[in-house]
């Protein structure tokens, strides 16, 4: 059957259906990323934190918007080509524009990769650091690796355990593999700590599953939780069953009423049920001789005073340790959301900020400070020789942000104690940095020292992940969303690149309206991003 009106136009329209379709899709399309777009500056306008300005490198993205612009240029290109019946250029130009996109989406997963390896905490009292987590050293002041290889990260939750209670129906293997591992290696063993003895057959006798004594394994735990998943499965037909023969009862007992006015009436006798129930081993606790130490990652546990609890449920009986998030490189200081509360309970901004857990614990944030204000005025004194004063001659015109007035950045501490005619700001290496963030190594351990913080001290901790805060939630939302589009785009293109040399033999007027249908998508692609970069990179 042959697809009308694929190259002919429509009388009514005057438009190909390929592209009435596209641009009702589009249409859905524009109402999808206003709505983000719209919400972006609602919760902006709305946000009860300091919102980030001007957070992310301009360099990466401005350079992703010419490309997309140029590639948006070189599709209109190659639809000219096939228009032209010149299949060599359109080879070129589609080319370049397939290219454009990975090229696009490699520097977008550059950006992304930054993010996800930087941290951030803010402390009690709203002071937010950011830099990037040091690892686990033992006493010798030697890397501690784990049984994988890997380096055991500062970030970690220390806990001394005794006992170990675990959900036989949620056990999470990895970490009762991990808790066997860091237990073999501090020389300790995790036994059973009593026998467990379950009914497992109607009217069966009580057998004995495991004997006190018996170390943990992932093979003694499937063998209890497929007791578990039995007798579940058991004892819930059963009182289904029950309770569907009270449901008819309570019914023929009761006619004319609905089903809510008889619920209150339904109950299970459970004495006379019981008997042939099936025991149903939920936890499981062991025994931890000696008490060892087993390392958490904070994501996986919520810690406690005496007892920790998984995310699997297994509970840790025993003494959490001093865990302190440990900065390799401190690269930031904030102090914004601080000032803000101070301001809302009528307290004095700088006397807060001397009163904060960093400026009374860290001699480095104290001269880092002291830098920042006196780099401050020079700043002001600045813009009040370029912008003059009000009326009074007293008011400047022009006054710092409130993030240039309360939060120190990495480009900043860099500038700290160095001469500025020989290290400029972006400093040593200023587009690699740009792309990566500081070079660490070539500025120096004193530029961005190591800050250890307290577990108790720390509210909040989170890499630049939507976890963070909302900004970083809209940022990947609308981004990764869009980086979707790009590739989808992408495939399209470089299907008729690849495979569109035999429609072009047989039917070029066809592949030319397909290109220009892929044309108009590319160019959607090419205008959200136009209104993405400048609202999440320049304001």
């Amino acid at each position: 059957m042959e697809i009308p009106y694929i190259v002919n136009p429509r009388k009514d329209t005057g438009l190909i259906n390929s592209k009435i379709a596209i641009w009702l899709f589009l249409a859905s399309e524009v109402m999808l990323f206003g709505g983000f777009f719209s919400a972006y500056v609602y919760l902006r306008l709305g946000a009860d934190y300091p919102w980030p300005e001007r957070t992310l490198p301009v360099l990466p993205g401005l350079i992703n918007t010419f490309i997309l612009i140029g590639s948006s240029v070189t599709v209109v290109f190659a639809w000219v080509a096939l228009k032209l019946g010149n299949w060599r250029q359109f080879q070129i130009y589609m080319g370049i524009t397939v290219a454009c996109a990975a090229i696009f989406m490699v520097l977008k997963g550059l950006e992304y990769n930054v993010k996800f390896k930087h941290q951030a905490a803010r402390l009690h009292d709203y002071t937010i650091v950011e830099g990037h987590l040091g690892y686990q050293k033992d006493d010798k002041k030697e890397y501690v690796f784990d049984r994988h290889g890997k380096k055991i990260e500062e970030n970690m939750i220390r806990v001394v355990a005794e006992k170990v209670t675990v959900s036989v129906k949620r056990f999470h293997a990895p970490w009762v593999n991990e808790m066997l591992s860091e237990a073999k290696h501090n020389g300790s063993e995790i036994k059973l700590a009593a026998d467990i003895k379950a009914i497992t057959e109607e009217g069966g006798k009580e057998v004995t599953l495991a004997k006190a004594g018996e170390p943990l394994s992932l093979d003694l735990l499937g063998k209890i939780q497929e007791v578990q998943i039995a007798a579940l499965k058991h004892n819930a037909a059963l009182r289904t069953a029950a309770l569907r023969m009270e449901w008819k009862e309570t019914k023929k007992a009761n006619p004319g009423k609905k089903g809510w006015q008889l619920s209150s009436d339904v109950n299970i006798d459970v004495d006379a049920l019981s008997p042939r129930l099936l025991t149903e081993v939920s936890n499981v606790e062991f025994k931890v001789d000696p008490p060892t130490r087993f390392l958490f990652k904070p994501r996986d546990i919520k810690e406690g005073a005496t007892s920790s609890r998984l995310r699997d449920d297994t509970v840790i009986a025993g003494v959490m340790e001093a865990s302190p998030m440990v900065f390799h490189n401190l690269d930031a200081i904030d102090f914004q959301w601080l000032v803000m509360r101070a301001k809302e309970r009528g307290a004095d901004p700088d006397t807060a900020i001397a009163n904060s857990w960093l400026m009374k614990n860290s001699e480095f944030v104290r001269e880092a400070w002291a830098w920042h204000l006196a780099e401050n005025v020079k700043k002001q004194d600045e813009l009040n020789r370029r912008f003059g004063f009000k009326e009074d001659g007293k008011t400047p015109k022009e006054t710092l942000t409130h993030k240039e007035l309360y939060r120190i950045g990495w480009k900043e501490l860099g500038l700290m104690g160095v001469d500025t005619k020989q290290v400029k700001i972006g400093g040593v290496d200023k587009i690699k940095e740009e792309f990566m963030g500081p070079n660490y190594k070539a500025r120096g351990s004193e530029t961005y020292p190591e800050l250890s913080v307290p577990r108790e001290e720390i509210r909040h901790a989170a890499k630049f992940t939507p976890a963070w805060n909302t900004y970083y939630a809209v940022y990947f939302t609308i981004t990764g969303l869009h980086g979707l589009h790009v590739i989808g785009g992408a495939l399209v293109l470089l299907y008729y690149l690849v495979f569109g040399r035999k429609m072009f033999l047989s039917n070029p007027e066809w592949l030319a309206n397909r290109v220009e249908v892929g044309g108009l998508f590319w160019h959607f692609v090419d205008l959200v991003w136009i209104f993405a970069f400048p609202i999440f990179y320049l304001m």
